[in-house]
Order: structure tokens, then sequence, then C-alpha cells
């Protein structure tokens, strides 16, 4: 098949047909890639995010990847819910630095009642600075799948991580099913859905074949699909895993291009460890996306001046997000108030 050909969205993609793109001669794989990018993407623009944690640590699921999980020893301090204000304030400072999303992420298995009040009002005002909103929070029934959607919610972060046959060496704490009943419940309650997953936890290329594959199938395609690559934290059952070949990361970047033409393809966690040709080379497979700033959760991420210049290096930039007039109201009343306002921040005082 060609690049006109592949440009079509499909749904019943075969293991044995994503694992022949992987096999491609790497030339012949990065053009194909490039050339369904560019039929449906301007080659030269780059969405950007932030992304910003609102709850940190003692998370009781046991994902082997994550800093963050309450069963291992990181070092990493335990930290309650942001005041809502903060959260504000992080989110304007990342959209005067260029961000056009702002993701918000807590270490919880699922929210509390309690936990979604605080959630849906920073929303609203996050939204009202004229930004896309994004939200990791877990598991997420429904109902409450439903509340975030009414509040304008734009992305919900949910990743596979892996292949449902390695899944269960990584986590076992929820299952695969789990995970996409959450896909579900994003997608029904008309949210866009921001899904990938993890490559260098040790996986085989089969792994990495059947996570796209489980991505590239669902009924609609996550319109952002993050491929991170592990972040070794010391104290983590991975902190000692060998590092990843470059190549094998540039290669699914390229094939996740390949079976989601449409989608926003991010490069995501571990670009700290990647020099500017390394990075250049996922632009070119057809990442369109990357978190901007200094830190992902509770990992390094390459500052935003070293982003910047690769740009300007690249001729790339940034993705504008356009708003709607409703947006742009509620963005100047919120400045506004905030300017005016002298009340005293809101803030949640449960740590889990």
């Amino acid at each position: 098949m060609n690049a006109k050909q592949l440009a079509t969205l499909r749904h019943d993609w075969t293991k044995e047909e994503i694992k022949t793109f992987f096999e491609m001669p790497f030339n012949d794989l990065m053009f194909l890639a490039q050339s369904i990018h560019r039929q449906n993407f301007d080659p030269n623009q780059v969405q950007v995010s932030t992304l910003l944690s609102i709850k940190t640590g003692a998370c009781p699921e046991d994902c082997k990847y994550c800093p963050q999980s309450g069963h291992y020893n990181t070092g990493l301090d335990k930290e309650k819910l942001l005041e809502v204000q903060k959260v504000v304030a992080e989110a304007k400072q990342a959209k005067e630095k260029g961000a056009s999303r702002f993701c918000m992420g807590a270490a919880w298995r699922s929210p509390s009642d309690k936990d979604m009040c605080y959630v849906l009002d920073m929303i609203q005002q996050v939204k009202a600075l004229g930004l896309e909103t994004c939200m990791t929070l877990g598991m997420l029934s429904g109902a409450q799948a439903q509340q975030l959607s009414d509040v304008g919610l734009d992305y919900y972060n949910h990743n596979l991580d892996t292949s449902p046959e390695f899944y269960g060496d990584i986590v076992t704490t929820r299952t695969y099913q789990d995970r996409l009943d959450t896909l579900e419940n994003v997608r029904q309650a008309g949210m866009k859905v921001c899904c990938g997953g993890i490559v260098g936890m040790g996986e085989a290329l089969k792994d990495r074949i059947g996570l796209l594959q489980q991505l590239a199938n669902l009924e609609q395609h996550p319109e952002s699909v993050p491929i991170n690559m592990l972040v070794k934290v010391e104290g983590t059952p991975l902190d000692a895993e060998e590092d990843l070949e470059p190549f094998d990361f540039v290669r699914t970047v390229a094939v996740a291009r390949i079976v989601m033409p449409q989608s926003h393809v991010r490069l995501s966690a571990g670009r700290e460890q990647m020099n500017e040709q390394m990075q250049s080379l996922c632009f070119l497979a057809g990442a369109n996306s990357i978190f901007y700033g200094e830190k992902l959760l509770t990992t390094g991420n390459p500052e935003a001046d070293r982003d910047r210049m690769l740009f300007r290096k690249l001729g790339i930039n940034p993705e504008q997000h356009e708003q709607s007039c409703v947006e742009q109201t509620r963005e100047a009343d919120l400045l506004a108030s905030l300017r005016n306002s002298e009340q005293t921040p809101l803030f949640y005082d449960a740590a889990g």
C-alpha cells in the first residue's frame, strides 16, 4: 500500500501488518510516515502542552515505572492537591510561554466526590484563560466523565501503557479492561481522548506492536497519542532496565503515525534523555506534539529555552489553539477578576 491508501482511517489493523512497518528499511519507513503526516498536518507545526502535577505521590497503584506509586520508596515527597488559584497562575504562565494546552495530573486511583469539586473548578478557570484543558485522574465512572465534560474539559489522558500480554508484568492493581472502560466512559461523555503508552520497559517488539494495535483499533482513534520512553527512577522496579535503542523508539513513533494518521502523536516522557538529532528524527517520523516546560509530573523535561532553540533550528512553529467567542469572553472576565481579587485562594487539605 502507498501513503495515499494508508492515510485512510482504519480500525482493523492486524499484528502482521503493523510488524511489516517495523521491519521496513529505516529510510523507507521514515519516508512513508512523513508522507502520511503531510497529508494530515502542517509538517512544520507542533502542538505544545504544559503538564502540572496537581497532587503528587502516595498513589495506591503499583505501576512499576512510576515514582508516584505508594508501593515504592523513591524519595518523592507526598503533596496535597494544589490550591485552585496556584494552578490558574501556573496555567497563565504556561500560556505566556507558548503552550496551547494545559494538562493537570493527580496521583489517584480514581477521584472522590470531594476531589471532583475542586477539579471541576480548576478546569473552568484554566479554560477561561483560553487554553485547552486536559486531566489525568485515574479511572473514571461514567458519571464522573460526564461531570468533567459538562464543565468543558477538552481531553482526558488515560494511557494503556503497553500490550495486553505484557501489561500484567507492569501493573497488577488494575486491569487492562479497567483502562479500556475508562476510555469508553470518556468517549461516551463527549471528550477527546489522550492515550498512548511507554516503551523501554523491557517489552519485546511484539508488545510495541500490540500496544499500537490496541490504540489504532479503538472505535475512534485517540486525538492525542503520547509515546513515552521510560524514565528510570531509582527505587522503582524498572530502575535498572536496559536503555531502549533510539532507532527502536523512532520506529515506534513512525508506526504510530502510519496507523493513526489523523492523531497528534506526542513526543512525551524521556525527551530530556534525547539529543536534538533524535528529537528531530521523531518530528520527521510524524511526532507533532510535545510537553513544554521543565518538568513532567515528577521527572525532568528539556527546558523551554532549549525547545525554542530547537524549533528555530528546524523551522517549527507552535500550533495555535483557536478560541471561540465564548472562550475569549471568559478569558477576559477571568483575567480581570484575578487582577482585582483579594480573596483567599481555595485550598484542598486532603492528601489522598
